[in-house]
């Protein structure tokens, strides 16, 4: 049974690290293309690792807090350093596709 959950974990994490890079290398737009390897790769090695923690947890005498560690960090600073990608973006006013620009927010337009 353990070695189907890390088939399943393994397959899964592996897929969406291949959607995660298609995104990064298809995506037209800066602000698109960041959402590749801040969402789906990061899922895609999050599965990994777990099946990792869930391998090594099952062995016999060892317990493994490694992958836990690595997990735990790669969530956190995944979101942060897209993050300030964007902001650095907008910053230094990187182009954007049309369609991906958004109108700002007008107050005097309530329905």
């Amino acid at each position: 049974m353990l070695e189907i959950i890390l088939s399943i974990l393994i397959l899964v994490g592996a897929f969406f690290t291949l959607v995660g890079s298609i995104g990064l290398y298809k995506l037209p737009d800066f602000y698109m293309r960041l959402h590749g390897p801040t969402k789906a790769t990061t899922l895609g090695v999050g599965a990994i690792l777990i099946a990792s923690v869930l391998y090594f947890s099952f062995k016999p005498g060892e317990i493994s807090l490694h992958e836990i560690l690595v997990t735990v960090f790669l969530f956190i600073t995944a979101p942060v350093s897209a993050h300030l990608m964007a902001k650095a973006a907008i910053h230094i006013k990187l182009k954007q596709l049309e369609r991906t620009k958004n109108t700002p927010y007008q107050a005097d337009e309530t329905p």
